[in-house]
């Protein structure tokens, strides 16, 4: 897998977690890589009971770099797209080859698409991919979003590979599982006799939960996620520009505060233009969420489901999403979210629930109770784990996987 540690996006949560969840019973070994600035030896930490845990130095080329543009032309001589090319860690792969080799795992996980390079599909262990994106998708938006002429040129040709690769790897692999029902038929549609299958997001409800005692900060909104995440980029400096003077316009005092990791000096610039606070990367979300009355994702790029939603709402906070943003989550419109997708759209629905705080409140309500009943950990982890059984069980005599998936529906129903 990719890097893992520490857990500060939506797709390191999500894989944490569950990892966490299976560690407690069964013997699970976890391989990935680290960055620079990152401890490798944080993970081993935080996921005791696993077997084993090691993690890799390895930094993948950043988009700015030289290095970048050098994967970006080695990657057109290869079959795979650019941000799968920058994702090869040599002695990662080796120690993955090594251990298959040996014949004694039942299963691996390949987490994310970007992992495959490292994996072995051809072997005797069954591959399960764990998609937390469609990735093309990403890419075909970015190049629906583009305006400049060449740009566009090279986003054609990435996120048309980027398709032909996916669409290669859920054919190849002994099971897909996906983050979203949207997202698993949209893969569903390139490998129509592939297993796909899909497992929905969670959240941690002990540790994200609403603070009674506090007192909301008036007008104020608030935005968190990964800042070097393109998709969470492009959505705040949409939002700052195109949205914030609409609402401003109206309502003056709104405040609105972006928090996460890594923003870039286009983003904290554009923000310092506008009254915007830029927080950096933080320990704890949680104090920025509770003083908030309104959590915002106006997210125009990705895939996917947002891990962020689902924390806002365990939180008790109101959101209000573009259709994108709220992507593959299992909400219903005006009982547990808001939906908006123009400027215009977006910056009503905020005036009217800053104006409605019994509204702003009985969505808050509905969001927790939600996330309560169906989306601990714990009951994603065991969903996740039956799917990976029947994936190894595919490989042996016995029941085919539709017939196993089947037989769980019904117990399930």
């Amino acid at each position: 897998m990719g890097g893992l540690w520490p857990a500060n996006s939506g797709g390191r949560l999500r894989s944490f977690h569950i990892i966490n969840e299976l560690s407690k019973s069964h013997e699970v070994t976890v391989l990935t890589t680290h960055g620079p600035l990152e401890m490798g030896a944080g993970l081993r930490e935080n996921l005791p009971l696993c077997k084993r845990v090691e993690s890799f130095l390895f930094a993948p080329a950043k988009k700015d770099s030289r290095l970048f543009l050098f994967s970006l032309a080695a990657s057109w001589l290869s079959r795979y797209p650019v941000d799968v090319y920058k994702h090869q860690c040599p002695e990662l792969a080796m120690e993955v080859k090594t251990l298959l080799a040996s014949g004694d795992f039942d299963l691996c996980i390949a987490d994310f698409l970007t992992a495959v390079p490292n994996v072995p599909l051809a072997g005797e262990t069954p591959v399960v991919l764990f998609s937390h994106n469609v990735e093309y998708m990403i890419w075909q938006r970015l190049y629906d979003n583009e305006q400049l002429w060449l740009k566009r040129q090279l986003l054609a040709i990435e996120w048309r590979k980027m398709r032909r690769f996916e669409t290669r790897v859920c054919n190849s692999v002994a099971t897909t599982i996906s983050v979203s029902e949207e997202d698993a038929a949209q893969l569903r549609e390139g490998s129509p006799d592939a297993c796909i299958t899909s497992v929905p997001t969670g959240v941690d409800i002990e540790y994200f939960s609403p603070a009674p005692e506090t007192v909301k900060k008036p007008d104020s909104l608030v935005f968190s996620g990964s800042m070097d995440w393109f998709p969470n980029e492009e959505a705040m400096l949409y939002f700052i520009k195109e949205v914030l003077p609409l609402v401003r316009a109206k309502s003056p005092d709104v405040t609105l505060t972006i928090v996460g990791r890594n923003p870039s000096e286009l983003l904290r610039t554009t923000a310092q233009n506008h009254a915007v606070e830029v927080t950096g990367t933080v320990s704890d979300i949680r104090p920025w969420l509770v003083n908030a009355e309104l959590y915002i994702v106006p997210l125009r790029i990705g895939g996917g489901t947002r891990l962020k939603i689902y924390e806002a709402l365990a939180m008790g906070l109101p959101v209000i999403s573009s259709t994108i943003g709220a992507e593959g989550l299992d909400l219903q419109e005006g009982t547990h979210i808001v939906r908006a997708d123009t400027a215009q759209a977006f910056a009503a629905q905020i005036l009217h629930l800053l104006e409605n705080p019994g509204l702003r409140e009985q969505l808050g309500k509905n969001g927790r109770d939600l996330v309560v009943e169906k989306y601990s950990w714990s009951r994603i982890a065991s969903n996740f784990e039956f799917q990976c059984r029947a994936a190894a069980l595919q490989h042996e005599p016995g029941p085919s996987y539709k017939e196993i998936t089947a037989d769980f529906k019904n117990i399930r129903n």
